[in-house]
């Protein structure tokens, strides 16, 4: 086996926002060497990685030369320039997650067709290159509109009711789904290394804000029957099977009004919703990460106690230095770990960290959670 711990082996993350900062925390564990690159010189990871490169995600030859510097290349975000990794990988990389699924997932309409192709159960959708030619079509009101490439945290996704909300949409490569009512939204970790060993995490619930459509809690276990719990980890099994991805895959569900999965969208990466296992379970999704890409044994996705995350975002109508107003409050209260991501710039809604809270007890969990959402606000002096 290759000697990954304390040696001249380099690993290289495309991206260094907090996703990486956190999966930095699993490298310094095994004292593995990271080389990051980024867009920004002020990027959450570029004080504490051993290597720090400031460049373009999307650029070809940033990203070709970067990967060029490494032994092996992974991502914290799926918006990078996939044909320098194409060549790179031509040329003998290992990269995880593949390119090719990379491609496949990065283009919301690539991906809704795999979901069909595969025969894994999605909404109904259609794919559209221009907001002209989406007009034209006769359509069911109301609908949800996605922009093809670069959404993310609730951007990029509208409910359309009615003709007039036809106008402000962007003019943009997109998908329209037909509006599918569900009564809980699910998400599932799925680790799978070279040598094809597969695990998931339990299912966890998603709690969304009604405004800024971000996750608000994220609960494990999440609150639905064994039979749901079993059918929604079958399905993102069978989502990993198909792509035959290495690494981390993150598959987003509905649980239908009569207990139907069906599989919204995915993520070649770590994950919002696995951010609870850092203290909730046995080996973090972060640690699974690295375990996974490096084809080490995967650890156990179990957890020890019930986990609740709670998202900490910047509150409306405050911009500038940050600043984590009852700090103190929240730090008294049991089992609460707060994760600062290291921004020092908020804005509304801007993901600025989020709170760990582990109970033996869900429901006391649960409490805390609302409690600790209630004290905290990420303000600006």
């Amino acid at each position: 086996m290759k000697n990954y711990f304390s040696s001249n082996f380099k690993l290289g993350v495309l991206g260094g926002g907090q996703l990486g900062k956190m999966l930095l925390t699993e490298t310094h564990k095994f004292d593995i060497y990271t080389a990051i690159l980024d867009g920004a010189k002020d990027a959450p990871c570029a004080q504490i990685c051993n290597e720090f490169h400031q460049g373009d995600l999307l650029d070809f030859d940033t990203v070709y030369n970067f990967g060029k510097k490494v032994d092996l290349l992974t991502i914290e975000i799926e918006h990078v320039n996939t044909e320098a990794l194409l060549k790179l990988e031509a040329e003998g990389l290992n990269i995880y997650p593949q390119p090719n699924v990379l491609q496949i997932i990065q283009h919301k309409g690539k991906q809704k067709d795999f979901f069909v192709k595969n025969n894994i159960p999605t909404s109904p959708h259609k794919r559209f290159s221009t907001l002209e030619e989406l007009k034209k079509e006769t359509l069911q009101f109301p609908f949800v509109w996605k922009s093809a490439q670069f959404g993310y945290d609730g951007t990029g996704v509208k409910i359309v009711k009615n003709e007039q909300d036809l106008n402000i949409l962007p003019d943009t490569d997109c998908i329209v789904e037909e509006l599918i009512p569900f009564k809980n939204e699910l998400a599932v970790i799925v680790a799978r290394n070279k040598r094809g060993e597969i695990k998931t995490y339990p299912v966890v619930e998603m709690e969304f804000h009604p405004e800024a459509n971000q996750v608000e809690y994220v609960i494990c276990p999440a609150r639905i029957s064994n039979e749901v719990a079993d059918k929604a980890r079958n399905i993102a099994l069978k989502v990993a099977e198909s792509f035959k991805h290495i690494g981390l895959l993150a598959v987003e569900l509905f649980q239908t009004e009569n207990d139907e999965i069906l599989v919204n969208e995915v993520a070649p990466r770590t994950h919002n919703s696995g951010h609870y296992s850092i203290e909730a379970s046995y080996t973090s999704q972060f640690e699974q990460h690295v375990r996974s890409i490096l084809n080490l044994p995967l650890g156990n996705t179990e957890s020890k106690v019930a986990g609740i995350m709670v998202n900490l975002v910047g509150e409306e109508g405050f911009s500038g230095d940050v600043v984590y107003e009852n700090m103190e409050e929240i730090l008294k209260m049991d089992g609460v770990t707060p994760h600062i991501y290291g921004k020092k710039q908020t804005r509304p809604f801007r993901k600025m960290g989020h709170v760990t809270v582990v109970n033996t007890d869900l429901d006391e969990a649960h409490k805390i959670a609302e409690k600790v959402k209630n004290t905290i606000r990420v303000i600006s002096k």
